[in-house]
């Protein structure tokens, strides 16, 4: 439709009389015969006038596709007013008649060699505008000699036409080898040429965002700055928008392209403008605060963006929601210029609630009287939504500026004193906030808000009225009353309401006990046994039982301090406002929403960050990134908010006072459990619905048999048998028993019998360290409100630990850090409090080791090794989830001894053999014993068959669980094969993940 407008309207400058309206009106029947006739006719006059007429009819919606081959046979004219309409009218049915439309191939061929370069370009921008796969190969050629036209005006059309046509057809255009022309043309002397040619890249990069076609360096930079002062308007912003996508090497550079693009802040088109402050706002990122020059832009910038409120309301809405963004940034652009943002009586209601906000974001102790008497003067006008807004716009004033509060207090009382009714329940909706963030300070005004409760008939201002009754009844006289007046018509009531009443006549109770014993029977039996809101009926339930069993318990709960309440909860998330400052002056900047929220399929999808926040932000340097892909890490399972909430919500998220130490190293006698390779299997296996037992030791008296155990055998004392594997039912299976199946290798034969198949002879070196995991990101900024954790696992010195950085991306302090973990497989939890002893300024980051103990409560997981933990600041609580490798849990006694070892291969059932392979793995076996004994797996034999290795070994879980495994190794092949036996066979795979990184690492 934009090209046709274009078309007719250039279609004027050829001589068109204003009296064109007559081809509309004919309603002649035979119409389209009568035209064909005309089409063909030999006088030039007749055709003309005929094509106006399709033109005409084509407009108003007829079909006159019928007349495609008769229009085209038109188009071999010089008249230039003809040949333009003839293209209009291929543009439209080249698509319905593409067979037909091959017809026209020829001609457009013919006019990009013509001699005028307006034909030339006019063939070029019509050939990209026909959308047919068929003809596009043939437009190859025209195409090419078009963008190496002499006529600037000829190839800045060629440059577009290549944008349109890798719409159509990308691969064609990367084959021809029109994107390299098109990079040319940035180095093209005309300014307009340049433009364009930023454009069509700048188009085709955004639909292919991997492809990296614009590669910015600094001397394509200083073209398009040079470029810049010549453009048309939407040339210059085509230019600064892809300024805007480049990173400046330091800040003498980031300082010189500052300084050639503010002249733009004076253009008269406020798209220019826009476009302008979005790359000054991106490069000041870059330049340090104490430079002179950085004082001197934030002063250029007030002028021009107060310059954009003085237009149309239209374009004022689009200016202020910039601003909006612009001051949540960089406030003290704009904290001069109070005044501009005061409302006028004209203005439409979208741009007074938009000027409301912003007033608010500015508002500082300097200006809050000035602010305040405005707001004042907003609260007594007729529209009502203005009014609310402004009424609520003072209590958040007092919230933002504590020096203040007192003076919006009493404003807000003045406002109640005027008995408007919509006034009135805003006023006291405010004033619930003010009592939350400032307490005991202005309750004095609590009679006051009394005086009005039969007033109030909207849900949010009878519920803040109740909360005030419920949090302050040990000062209102008469609560019981109040409350019991609301009571009476409790199922009418809206859920908000019916909720709050619910916890005010409870903490009314917990309060004043004797007196209103009956008033709290009758809302728990309201809320439990009349409701059909799961909601009202779950927190009736919660406080019926809280209350009957243990008072001092729910005293606590509902009556616990709460957390102030800030004026920065409407703030936009930092990472999020870093990429809508990077698109100011686009749709996302209006909407306060990213692209991709909006814009369907690959196209603007793009997440950009301003510069200055790289180690801050999101993106990784590429050491990081090629250690993360290295690492292989499996990835980090986020649980759904069901399935964290049943156990989350019981969480202590204090800090322990008193956490026992983590687990000594088990000496000879200790074991997990009774059974050799099945203690901790009921963790594993057993019912979840009950907490299983925690792992007994071997000295616990009567240790009860655990349900998969089998009775211990009479005949065996522990000493008898051997150390650390002591009576255990593996070994009274493994000598009773007839022998179960061998590995291939023990039942080769063995000169000189068990001593010589186990002789370790030469076997195994020096064991290396333990491995650990590179650090990935657990919780990212924007799911925690600015806390970003990244984090890994450690065993060192037989201590599991948690290896975490917290970075703070938001603009806020974060204090009071506590951390707390759901049940878990393995019983992992924190030995001691989340040790963060320095409060976490914004972009810092700060490193912490947790210790870890598995005293805690048991649950099996899906992973296995999933871990989820609920973090909590001095913002909210943040849950996250993460996986931990199975090598954290391997003790440092899990060396088993060599008969033992034996005895318990055969006794586990083959069916709980798992067989894996490890590829790419070029260790010698005494090298991969090395490593794999750093990690606690432990090389208890080594032979070797037909120049094949067998390394035999074992390790042991903290929760008593062994797992057997067999190695074997041959020299020049890369691939490792193991083989594992546990009885908990869920184990293995997790098991082989384990050796697989150990040894990969």
């Amino acid at each position: 439709m934009q090209e046709w407008a274009n078309q007719l309207c250039e279609n004027r400058q050829f001589g068109s009389k204003m009296t064109d309206s007559k081809y509309f009106t004919t309603t002649k029947k035979g119409e389209i015969f009568e035209l064909k006739a005309e089409l063909n006719s030999d006088k030039k006059e007749k055709k003309k006038e005929a094509v106006k007429k399709v033109i005409a009819s084509m407009t108003v919606g007829k079909d006159v596709s019928a007349l495609f081959p008769d229009v085209v046979n038109c188009m071999q004219t010089d008249n230039l007013e003809l040949k333009k309409l003839v293209y209009l009218y291929l543009m439209n049915y080249a698509k319905s008649q593409p067979d037909m439309a091959i017809m026209a191939v020829n001609t457009f061929v013919k006019d990009c060699e013509d001699p005028n370069p307006l034909i030339r370009a006019l063939a070029v921008r019509t050939m990209g505008c026909i959308r047919v796969d068929k003809i596009t190969e043939y437009l190859c050629e025209p195409l090419r000699k078009c963008l190496k036209d002499e006529d600037p005006y000829v190839r800045k059309t060629a440059a577009v036409c290549v944008a349109k046509l890798h719409d159509i057809n990308a691969q064609l255009v990367e084959d021809q080898g029109f994107l390299d022309t098109l990079k040319d043309l940035i180095s093209d002397s005309n300014p307009m040429v340049v433009a364009n040619a930023v454009a069509a890249l700048s188009e085709i990069a955004e639909s292919h965002p991997n492809s990296n076609l614009m590669d910015l360096n600094p001397q394509t930079i200083n073209k398009l700055l040079t470029a810049l002062n010549e453009c048309t308007e939407w040339g210059q912003i085509f230019i600064l928008d892809c300024l805007a996508n480049y990173t400046p090497r330091d800040d003498r550079e980031s300082q010189s392209i500052c300084e050639r693009v503010t002249p733009r802040l004076s253009h008269a088109n406020s798209a220019v403008v826009l476009s302008a402050v979005k790359v000054l706002m991106k490069f000041m990122e870059m330049l340090p605060k104490d430079l002179d020059y950085y004082g001197t832009l934030l002063k250029k910038l007030a002028p021009p963006l107060v310059t954009l409120l003085s237009a149309e309301p239209e374009l004022q809405y689009v200016a202020l929601r910039n601003i909006n963004l612009i001051v949540q940034r960089r406030p003290e652009i704009l904290k001069h210029e109070m005044k501009v943002f005061f409302v006028k009586y004209n203005d439409p209601i979208y741009v007074k609630l938009e000027k409301l906000d912003i007033m608010i974001r500015l508002a500082s102790q300097a200006n809050i009287a000035q602010v305040l008497a405005e707001l004042k003067e907003y609260a007594t006008e007729v529209d009502v939504d203005f009014v609310r807004k402004a009424v609520r716009a003072i209590g958040r004033c007092a919230i933002k500026v504590e020096q203040s509060a007192e003076r919006c207090v009493s404003t807000l009382l003045d406002l109640i004193q005027t008995k408007v009714n919509y006034v009135v329940q805003e006023a006291i909706v405010v004033i619930k906030d003010i009592f939350r963030k400032y307490p005991n300070k202005y309750e004095s005004v609590i009679a006051t808000l009394c005086e009005n409760l039969d007033s109030l008939d909207e849900p949010e201002a009878r519920a803040a009225m109740i909360w005030i009754v419920g949090e302050y009844a040990e000062r209102i006289d008469n609560a019981d009353e109040l409350l019991e007046s609301f009571l009476e018509g409790f199922h009418d009531e809206s859920t908000q309401v019916q909720l709050q009443l619910l916890t005010a006549i409870v903490k009314l109770f917990l309060k004043k006990p004797t007196e209103t014993q009956e008033l709290v029977q009758q809302v728990l039996s309201l809320a439990t046994q009349d409701s059909d809101n799961p909601d009202l009926r779950d927190r009736g339930y919660i406080y019926w039982r809280l209350l009957s069993t243990d008072p001092v318990a729910a005293k606590e709960v509902v009556l616990a301090e709460k957390p102030l309440i800030s004026e920065e909860t409407d703030l936009i998330e930092p990472t999020l406002l870093e990429e809508l400052i990077c698109h100011i002056g686009t749709l996302a900047s209006v909407y306060h929403k990213p692209p991709s929220a909006f814009v369907e399929g690959s196209r603007g999808v793009q997440h950009k960050r301003l510069p200055g926040s790289t180690e801050s932000g999101e993106s990784e340097s590429p050491d990081t990134a090629s250690a993360a892909a290295v690492s292989d890490a499996p990835p980090a399972v986020i649980p759904s908010q069901g399935d964290l909430l049943g156990d989350l919500l019981n969480l202590d998220l204090t800090p322990p006072t008193t956490a026992g130490p983590p687990p000594p190293a088990s000496s000879g006698m200790q074991m997990g459990a009774m059974d050799l390779l099945g203690g901790g299997l009921d963790s594993l296996m057993g019912d979840e619905s009950e907490p299983p037992p925690i792992p007994l030791r071997m000295d616990t008296p009567q240790s009860p048999q655990l349900p998969h155990q089998s009775p211990s055998p009479p005949d065996y004392s522990p000493t008898e048998l051997g150390g650390d594997l002591g009576g255990s039912p593996a070994i009274g299976a493994g000598f009773g028993a007839p022998p179960a199946a061998m590995p291939a290798s023990f039942s080769a034969p063995v000169s000189g019998g068990l001593d010589d198949l186990f002789d370790l002879g030469g076997g195994v070196g020096m064991p290396m360290g333990a491995y650990s995991a590179p650090k990935t990101v657990w919780l990212p900024a924007l799911k925690a409100k600015g806390l970003e954790i990244s984090g890994t696992f450690a065993r060192r010195s037989g201590v599991i630990q948690m290896e975490m950085t917290l970075t703070n991306k938001a603009m806020s302090v974060m204090t009071d850090f506590a951390i707390q973990f759901n049940r878990n497989s393995f019983g992992l939890a924190p030995a001691g409090p989340l040790q963060v002893l320095t409060p976490l300024s914004p972009n810092q980051s700060i490193e912490v080791t947790l210790p870890l103990n598995t005293v805690g409560p048991v649950m099996k997981m899906e992973p296995l090794n999933n871990l989820q933990v609920a973090v909590k600041n001095n913002i909210d609580v943040f849950y996250f989830s993460c996986q931990y490798p199975i090598s954290m849990l391997f003790v440092e006694d899990g060396k088993m001894e060599r008969q033992v070892f034996l005895a318990t291969w055969k006794d586990i059932p083959n069916d709980s053999e798992a067989q894996f392979q490890i590829k790419d793995c070029h260790l010698s076996s005494d090298a991969a014993s090395n490593k794999l004994q750093g990690s606690n797996i432990f090389t208890i034999a080594k032979r070797t068959v037909d120049g094949q290795d067998m390394l035999y070994q074992s390790m042991k879980l903290t929760n008593g669980i062994w797992v057997l495994t067999e190695m074997r190794v041959q020299a020049g092949n890369p691939v490792y094969t193991v083989s594992l036996k546990c009885r908990a066979a869920e184990v293995s795979q997790w098991v082989f993940q384990s050796y697989e990184a150990v040894l990969k690492n």
